[in-house]
């Protein structure tokens, strides 16, 4: 069965010979894709000779699958987004996009609308998923990018969505920063997160990232200024988004710390040669890692700084190197789930030590 990335090369191949003098005017059907739930190495490579994907062929091939989302609350319009097909038909978006919703409609191309029902999203990721009845034969899932390894910087990409309310809309960059930590709620983070210089505006929230090769990349889930956004990446969707759907909920590993980043300061006052992992600020009381690691207990100043002391350096996590906050996040995120039983590599007193204990699962955002 040919993957997206073949039908684009195709849409390439013969988009070079309209050019050549075979135009076809006033063409605007979407290219047929790949199977549902394929997968691809996202870089729109190995065309076999043919000439490689343009922005309207990744346009063309994705664009039947994305909607625009309108939130209504009690008091009527409160809020818009994108989103898109995915799965078995589901439409994923952000949770924020959702939030608070009473009543749901979804834009399709072609200005057809839809009611959708939330069936389940999770604030700690910003992800969500929708069902929609009689869904349009045109909008059909798109994949997931391959994940092992993920899309590299300077992959190029396209953002498609509906901002300020306008469907159809793409915007392309390349994806600028990878490993990204973005804040959540109760002082949390959303681990993984992808970094793009493509245009992401008020209403790109919850829509597609694709690479060139039509897959999807991140979820985009926010704007952070001029050639600044960021996406929720397919790593952490590919877990979260399938529990939504079958459960309504998705359950995140919890270590009940607080912590801040190896910094040359508190490497100083540490002795660490090397500046680098993760300082245990608290261990809060009667969280999973209570009893097992150290937070800080005391003082020291270094260059006029006060710096906290006593607490134990997480360096490692399950045979992984912790080097910045993004190390240890995302490995909770990525690799763990509650109730397992995590190895962590700590230097506590001067030595390196290993220390394990069994995750917990985090709060709910309201707690």
């Amino acid at each position: 069965m040919p993957t997206r990335r073949d039908l684009l090369a195709g849409l390439a191949s013969s988009g070079a010979a309209a050019s050549a003098g075979c135009v076809r005017l006033g063409a605007s059907e979407a290219a047929p894709r790949a199977a549902a739930g394929s997968e691809s190495d996202g870089s729109g490579a190995g065309t076999g000779g043919r000439s490689p994907a343009t922005e309207t062929d990744v346009y063309r091939s994705t664009i039947q699958s994305v909607v625009g989302i309108l939130n209504y609350g009690q008091n009527g319009p409160q809020g818009s987004g994108s989103g898109f097909v995915a799965g078995d038909g589901y439409i994923v978006t952000n949770q924020h996009v959702v939030a608070g919703a009473t009543e749901v409609k979804l834009r399709f191309q072609g200005n057809t609308w839809r009611d959708a029902a939330i069936v389940g999203t999770d604030a700690y990721s910003d992800l969500a998923v929708l069902r929609a009845e009689d869904r349009p034969e045109a909008a059909t899932p798109l994949s997931w990018v391959a994940t092992d390894p993920e899309p590299p910087v300077g992959t190029s990409v396209m953002a498609i969505g509906s901002p300020y309310g306008f469907s159809g809309s793409a915007s392309t960059g390349v994806i600028s920063g990878v490993d990204r930590v973005l804040s959540a709620p109760n002082n949390f983070t959303v681990a993984d997160s992808v970094q793009t210089d493509a245009a992401l505006n008020p209403g790109n929230s919850g829509g597609p990232i694709v690479t060139y090769g039509g897959d999807v990349a991140a979820v985009a889930a926010r704007g952070g200024g001029d050639n600044l956004g960021f996406g929720v990446s397919a790593a952490l969707s590919k877990r979260v988004i399938p529990a939504l759907a079958a459960d309504g909920e998705y359950d995140h590993s919890y270590m009940g710390v607080r912590l801040v980043e190896v910094s040359p300061l508190i490497a100083e006052a540490y002795g660490i040669d090397d500046v680098g992992g993760v300082l245990i600020v608290e261990a809060v009381e009667g969280g999973p890692a209570d009893g097992t690691l150290r937070g800080t207990d005391g003082s020291t100043t270094v260059d006029g700084v006060s710096v906290p002391t006593g607490g134990d350096v997480v360096v490692g996590v399950g045979g992984t190197d912790v080097e910045v906050q993004a190390d240890l996040s995302n490995y909770l995120a990525l690799e763990t789930s509650p109730g397992d039983t995590v190895e962590f590599t700590v230097l506590r007193d001067g030595s390196e030590r290993t220390v394990s204990f069994e995750l917990g699962e985090r709060p709910e955002p309201d707690a």
